[in-house]
């Protein structure tokens, strides 16, 4: 179980921190969102994030996120940031502020094909390269970019992407530093036609090197739940 107080100090401390990390990227304080990963808590403490104060839920799974909102109503808001399959955009779609896993060229028409109006997403990177991950590899991002756009309903809001496994936050620096050239690039090149203005990266491990390089979006999970679980 999750103790909402524990949570909510856990969550306060995790923001004095971003700010710092923030305001030392030269940014005002309050400009990196923080979305709690949800599949680290389960369904049966969902009311607890709401008595925390939490207001955004990244869930990787739909029966996840159904759980949760079923426990809590709309006392959540949730992010869809897993691997997305085509024949659960329509559901997703409905209950989600934003798609951070758009990976292939596929699921862009499907989710274009099911919006009911401009419905903004996040392009998935594979940062690293790696074969066991999905997203797009950075050589070919700008193609995709340009595949994709002419699906009037999408609005490419900005990247997500995680880098490799690392035991020292730092080394995840230099791939959280060249996702945010690839967003700089890509804002002025379709300047009128997408915005992306937010990056979502950095993880518990990494959140604060990832803020220092430019992140808008921050997905914490089992860094601060585990501290709030009641022994």
């Amino acid at each position: 179980m999750i103790d909402p107080d524990r949570l909510k100090d856990a969550l306060a401390e995790a923001r004095e921190r971003l700010d710092e990390a923030t305001v030392a990227s030269g940014r005002p304080p309050g400009s990196v969102e923080i979305v709690v990963a949800g599949k680290y808590v389960a369904a049966e403490d969902a009311p607890a994030l709401v008595a925390a104060g939490v207001r955004v839920v990244g869930e990787n799974r739909l029966q996840d996120l159904m759980a949760k909102r079923a426990a809590v109503g709309d006392a959540l808001t949730f992010d869809f940031i897993g691997h997305l399959q085509r024949r659960k955009v329509r559901s997703v779609l409905s209950e989600v502020r934003l798609i951070h896993s758009l990976d292939s060229v596929a699921l862009a028409r499907e989710i274009a094909a099911r919006a009911e109006g401009p419905t903004r997403v996040l392009v998935e990177v594979n940062v690293g390269g790696e074969n066991t991950k999905p997203g797009i590899v950075p050589a070919d991002l700008h193609a995709f970019v340009q595949e994709i756009s002419g699906l009037s309903a999408l609005v490419l809001g900005g990247l997500m992407g995680m880098p490799p496994p690392q035991s020292d936050p730092e080394r995840s620096r230099p791939y959280f530093a060249a996702l945010r050239t690839m967003l700089d690039d890509l804002a002025a090149d379709w300047s009128g036609r997408h915005d992306f203005r937010d990056l979502s990266m950095g993880t518990s491990q990494d959140y604060l090197v990832a803020a220092r390089e430019g992140a808008t979006i921050v997905r914490v999970g089992r860094g601060v739940i585990d501290r709030a679980r009641m022994s």
